[in-house]
């Protein structure tokens, strides 16, 4: 006490001062709880835990803990690198939290499961090679708008490569090798202004690599895949070129089509040289062998045309596209430029020959398979190759809207449906009512009476051609349309009626434990309504919106498998005055026009909410901080305990928590507030399917 009255006034107002900022740079130094979770998190997926030092399954302080391969600037997690540490597992689900990381390296371990579709959205560099990582690319990374370099390469990757480059200028380095990634390189990869290293070998790509022929690209590796065509020329003068274990054309690549220019070979040594790629002897000679191959196509399809009847049809498809061009005379060549274009004309009109008698083979006889001819009289006359594919002849969605099924004359509906009376309805939704349909013989039908709103003002006038689209819908997990009515100002679609009702009635309105359904029936529901989905978004062409996702759309089979309904009257719930269950619309759907794949993918993880848990969407009888589903379970869906706390006691805890575990997981993605982070059906389907397979250990904990 002495000692401190000694010490003068202005020495102990220092001393607190230093003392009250060392205070508040430790205060200050804590990590930001947002990271800790999202470490937290991870650290419950990866193992041995006995190799992250320091890493704590709840709380704790990375940044002053001196957590294995974490490195901060201040509170902020800006580095993870946990490179070569034998780690098995997977990354967890919450690595979007991780907001301020720039370096993420995971290579050279034994990870395993998919990519996550959250990952720190801030990475400049990014390494996830060398480890076990299954699924496909995730899209996420079309998200991450710093990238500079991306290392996936010995993993097991699969699938195609979607399009996700567009906003990836920044990425200087990318290399994909050694995964089982199929398919084309996708068109987006032309965005990538500043890739100088593209490693993408050992994989199972197919068709051309004319989508990187205008990269300015130093390093890159296209060996050992599937790739055919010819090597664009801009391509060859690479520094370091690795084309091996390709099924490579040989001899010279045909020349541009009509109307199209070549492109001069200019890559940035031969601008830095000043030296051209292309003579003008030898532009000279492209155009003038363009000029005459119209000349011989223009004959052959003459000949053709004379001997079939819809041969204009061809004529189109070649021509449609074709561009002004002025043509150089030819008395203006020399006799040598003339002698060498006329060789090479030669070898590129064999070329042309075979290839065009091949497609109009290809072409005539899918024509007889998918067409007639007052169909091909009325087709639109521009770009007809690119729609002649086997895949879109395959697809319903580019067939005639022609009504392919059975028309109900509206007297033998009122009578089966006892005139629409009360005691036969089914539902009502805000399309319209739905109404039991009984006749004489036994048959059972449901009937959808349009409301008649939908159908004033020349909103929609033309129902037969509504009803011909949707005819065209078919997947066993669609309620599929089997005929109509259109009589009277009645506008009516019928379906098959099933006994076992809606997946509402299932989850909502019996007793607790009157019909309960199984945890693997309803992972079977899931997934089939997924796969309806998945049937609307990405087979066909083009896409289907179904806009009313919920479970009093899902019809359940003598099987109970689920079946999807309403699907494509996209346009009747554009149009509705009537406001769709706001449990089940995705936040960013304001508005109409807002709507799109992404908002069907929320509403379909709404319902698997209400698989997991039995409650409804919104249920105004719950506390206050529990009567919207969605923001009661999503804070919840990754704690493992809380999971028990939620599943719908209806299972009476018979469920294997691991696939209840996954099934949260997936649920999760679906309904993130942020549409772009959403999964793609085809990704939900996948997902779905999986949270159910049997692994080591899961009858053990069921």
């Amino acid at each position: 006490m002495l000692m401190m009255m000694m010490i003068s006034p202005c020495t102990f107002l220092c001393w607190i001062i230093l003392t009250s900022s060392f205070t508040v740079n430790v205060v200050l130094s804590k990590t930001d709880s947002q990271q800790v979770s999202a470490l937290n998190d991870m650290y419950q997926y990866l193992k041995p835990h006995s190799k992250l030092d320091g890493w704590k399954s709840d709380g704790g302080n990375p940044c002053d803990d001196s957590w294995k391969g974490i490195k901060c600037s201040g509170s902020d997690v800006t580095e993870i690198d946990l490179s070569g540490l034998g780690l098995t597992g997977s990354l967890g689900f919450q690595l979007d939290k991780l907001e301020k990381v720039t370096y993420f390296d995971v290579s050279k371990n034994n990870l395993k499961d998919n990519i996550p579709y959250q990952l720190p959205p801030r990475t400049k560099h990014l390494d996830l090679s060398g480890n076990q990582f299954g699924g496909t690319v995730p899209y996420s990374i079309s998200q991450m708008t710093e990238l500079k370099s991306m290392n996936l390469n010995h993993n097991k990757l699969s699938g195609s490569l979607s399009d996700l480059f567009g906003k990836l200028t920044k990425l200087t380095e990318m290399d994909l090798s050694y995964n089982s990634i199929s398919g084309s390189l996708p068109q987006g990869l032309k965005s990538l202004s500043s890739l100088s290293k593209l490693h993408i070998q050992n994989n199972q790509f197919t068709g051309s690599i004319n989508v990187l022929a205008d990269l300015e690209l130093d390093d890159l590796n296209v060996a050992n895949n599937q790739f055919n065509g010819w090597i664009p020329d801009e391509l060859k003068d690479i520094k370091n070129l690795e084309t091996g274990g390709n099924s490579w054309s040989t001899g010279s690549a045909p020349p541009p089509p009509p109307g199209q220019k070549a492109k001069p070979h200019t890559r940035k040594s031969d601008k830095e040289s000043g030296k051209s790629g292309l003579g003008i002897g030898a532009i000279a000679g492209i155009l003038l062998g363009v000029l005459l191959l119209l000349g011989v196509i223009i004959a052959l399809l003459s000949r053709r045309k004379r001997s079939s009847p819809s041969s204009h049809f061809l004529e189109e498809d070649k021509f449609s596209r074709r561009q002004p061009f002025t043509p150089l005379a030819s008395q203006e060549l020399s006799s040598s430029v003339r002698a060498n274009m006329q060789e090479e004309f030669r070898a590129a009109e064999k070329h042309l020959q075979t290839s065009s008698s091949m497609a109009l083979k290809r072409l005539n006889s899918e024509r007889h398979k998918s067409f007639n001819e007052k169909e091909l009289k009325n087709a639109p006359p521009s770009d007809h190759l690119k729609s002649f594919n086997d895949k879109e002849f395959a697809n319903p969605m580019k067939q005639s809207s022609s009504v392919k099924v059975d028309h109900y004359p509206l007297a033998d509906l009122q009578n089966a449906t006892g005139n629409f009376a009360s005691s036969r309805l089914l539902g009502e939704g805000s399309i319209g009512r739905v109404y039991m349909a009984k006749y004489p013989d036994g048959k059972v039908l449901a009937v959808q009476k349009i409301d008649s709103s939908f159908f004033q003002d020349g909103q929609c006038t033309e129902f037969t051609e509504i009803v011909g689209k949707i005819s065209n819908l078919h997947h066993p997990n669609i309620a599929e349309v089997i005929g109509y009515c259109s009589e009277q100002g009645q506008n009516m679609l019928i379906f098959e009626y099933f006994r076992n009702g809606s997946l509402y009635e299932f989850l909502h309105v019996s007793d607790d434990f009157s019909k309960p359904l199984t945890w693997n029936t309803r992972v079977r529901i899931a997934l089939g309504a997924a796969r309806a989905l998945e049937y609307l978004h990405e087979v066909c062409s083009p896409s289907c919106l179904h806009r009313n996702i919920r479970t009093s759309n899902i019809v359940l089979d003598a099987e109970l498998n689920s079946r999807l309904c309403e699907c494509g009257m996209a346009m009747f719930h554009q149009r509705s005055s009537k406001n769709l269950d706001a449990g089940y619309t995705a936040p960013e759907c304001t508005k109409p026009s807002a709507y799109t794949s992404k908002s069907d993918v929320y509403s379909f993880g709404v319902v698997m909410l209400e698989l997991l848990t039995g409650r409804k969407p919104f249920d105004s009888s719950k506390p206050r901080l529990e009567q919207c589903l969605v923001e009661w379970a999503s804070p919840q869906l990754h704690d493992l305990d809380a999971l028990e706390q939620m599943a719908d006691p209806a299972l009476r805890g018979l469920y294997p928590p691991k696939s209840l575990s996954r099934f949260a997981n997936v649920t999760a993605l679906c309904v993130q507030s942020e549409p772009e982070f959403r999964p793609q059906m085809s990704e939900v389907v996948r997902l779905v399917q999986k949270s159910n397979m049997s692994q080591r250990g899961d009858d053990d904990d069921y």
